[in-house]
């Protein structure tokens, strides 16, 4: 006596029946995912159907978003960067020294630098060597209120740069931003030193060529330093 719970052969679909049943549902997706998955998830309407019923403006949104939270990402990794070039440079100040100005007739001369760096006070022309993925600062020694013009220019390539301030003893990633910047080949202004410490620049060297920073000072500090 046969089992009554296996399928005869005319009850089980032909092959013609499973592809043409695979071939529908195929058609079916296809279609799903251009009316309504990427209107829905990408903004993209090739039938204008998702504009229609609202599918592409949500779409549109949800692309917007992603872009402004990469963009979030982005700044959030730059901050991290900045703060641990200002810890960098907060470590390296109890071993710095004094750097003599640059004497005339110097075989590798300071390039021409805008007029900004031109005022009263002590002044100082340094170089700065960097080597591909290092960073180097130099700082001025302020008291609060205290003005010192700068210019600063690259030979070689490009620099990101973090323009800052700090105290002798700043906890670990504490310190007060006056300008940052990034694949920058110059800048220049004037620093007003928002309280008693070191107020300065931090440069990476982020290419793959030596690249050097020619700074010129003048102003209103005790003293220039930078690591040995």
């Amino acid at each position: 006596m046969a089992d009554r719970n296996i399928a005869s052969d005319d009850e089980l679909p032909s092959s013609r029946s499973l592809l043409r049943s695979t071939a529908i549902a195929v058609v079916i997706a296809v279609a799903l995912l251009v009316t309504v998955v990427l209107p829905a998830e990408y903004g993209v309407d090739p039938t204008r159907i998702g504009g229609l019923i609202g599918l592409t403006r949500m779409g549109e949104i949800k692309v917007a978003l992603a872009k402004e939270a990469a963009a979030d990402a982005e700044a959030d990794a730059e901050a991290d960067a900045e703060a641990d070039a200002a810890e960098t440079g907060q470590a390296s100040t109890d071993s710095v020294a004094r750097v003599a100005s640059v004497p005339a007739g110097t075989s590798t001369p300071t390039p021409d630098l805008p007029a900004a760096a031109e005022s009263r006070g002590q002044s100082d022309e340094t170089r700065v060597t960097l080597q591909p993925g290092e960073g180097k600062e130099v700082k001025l020694v302020m008291t609060k209120g205290a003005k010192a013009t700068y210019a600063w220019s690259t030979t070689g390539g490009v620099v990101n740069y973090l323009t800052h301030g700090d105290t002798a003893n700043a906890p670990a990633n504490s310190y007060h931003s006056y300008g940052k910047g990034t694949g920058a080949r110059s800048d220049e202004g004037s620093i007003v030193a928002a309280f008693d410490g070191m107020h300065g620049w931090f440069w990476r060297n982020r290419t793959q060529a030596v690249v050097t920073v020619s700074l010129r000072t003048s102003g209103d500090y005790r003293e220039l330093k930078q690591p040995k």
